[in-house]
């Protein structure tokens, strides 16, 4: 985790002292008028403005121990959207109030603020609406479950519905109880919440939540080219009807480790690729599509499902083959919880 923060006062870089240690493994850049900075602070000299940009980029979250009017000055030049922001907080000089200015959910200002307020004994002050008003708050849940959100217009207009009544919530997955206020069960209405790897729409209008769990097992021929294994794995998926960025990463056996045309196309979705020894792959217990020619070439009678199910739980898609290529896809364990 990155952390920038900048304040303009001594009693500002009293109270800043205080906030970073709050966050003992984070990397670290504070910044203080050289006049009033202690060891550890970086100097604010004059023509400082450019430094904001660059830690706009560089930041997780950024804070500042000032008026909020400053903060908001400094940042404004930078914002983007709640997808890209940082987590924007500003606490007083005297660290009395602590407040979240930006990306309060997905970026986490809300919760760092909290994880501050409660470490310095400050007031923690919440304006985003379903947090006031207890209510579920999809892309805050979506960020700390590690899914995706599809469509930002449409999570503002679920969080828009939520305040107002229940919306209905379908899941490919086993959902746990309770459900938080704002959320029911359902598979069908005007507005809803799907989470799955499937591109599916129950709703009228749908907020697909997608949750990267599966692995991608791909075999493949010496010299196969990128293009090769992309047009058998988006073949796949559209066969399947699942979403891409349900992909988690990609596995196969070690002899594949050097295939430049594999190495491209996991690249290029940047997945990370793991390779097993045909004796690992043995040891993964199932029941695959055995292939003696396989065994004679790797050592194992089946690569793609094995390699899928290393480090998975179910065989989601068996074994599909064409031009030299081989795609299985198995999926981790998931359910759906609110707790």
């Amino acid at each position: 985790m990155k952390i920038s923060l900048f304040t303009y006062t001594k009693n500002g870089c009293e109270t800043a002292e205080k906030v970073l240690n709050c966050f003992e493994d984070a990397e670290k850049k504070a910044y203080a008028p050289e006049r009033f900075s202690k060891d550890g602070f970086l100097p604010l000299e004059s023509g400082h403005e450019k430094i904001y940009a660059g830690m706009f980029s560089w930041s997780d979250l950024i804070i500042f121990v000032s008026a909020c009017g400053i903060a908001v000055r400094k940042i404004a030049p930078y914002i983007r959207n709640k997808c890209e922001d940082p987590a924007v907080i500003c606490i007083d000089e005297s660290g009395k109030f602590v407040i979240p200015l930006l990306s309060g959910h997905i970026g986490g200002a809300n919760e760092y603020a909290k994880t501050i307020a409660k470490k310095l004994g400050s007031v923690c002050v919440i304006t985003t609406a379903t947090d006031i008003n207890n209510r579920f708050s999809v892309d805050a849940w979506a960020k700390k479950q590690g899914f995706i959100i599809d469509d930002m217009s449409l999570a503002k207009a679920v969080s828009a519905e939520i305040l107002e009544k229940d919306v209905p919530l379908a899941s490919e997955f086993e959902i746990f109880p309770p459900y938080p206020d704002g959320i029911i069960p359902g598979e069908s209405g005007k507005l809803g919440i799907y989470v799955g790897t499937k591109k599916k729409t129950p709703f009228d209008r749908t907020l697909r939540i997608i949750t990267p769990v599966l692995h991608l097992g791909i075999g493949c021929r010496k010299g196969t080219e990128a293009n090769t294994v992309r047009e058998l794995v988006e073949a796949v998926l559209e066969e399947n009807n699942i979403d891409k960025r349900a992909i988690k990463c990609a596995a196969s056996i070690d002899i594949k480790s050097n295939e430049a045309g594999l190495l491209e196309f996991c690249r290029e979705n940047n997945w990370d690729i793991s390779f097993y020894s045909a004796e690992e792959l043995k040891k993964v217990s199932g029941d695959f599509s055995a292939s003696e020619f396989v065994k004679t070439v790797t050592g194992v009678d089946n690569v793609c499902e094995r390699a899928a199910l290393t480090g998975a739980e179910n065989l989601v898609v068996k074994k599909r083959a064409a031009n030299g290529v081989t795609v299985a896809i198995a999926s981790e364990g998931c359910c759906v919880g609110f707790e």
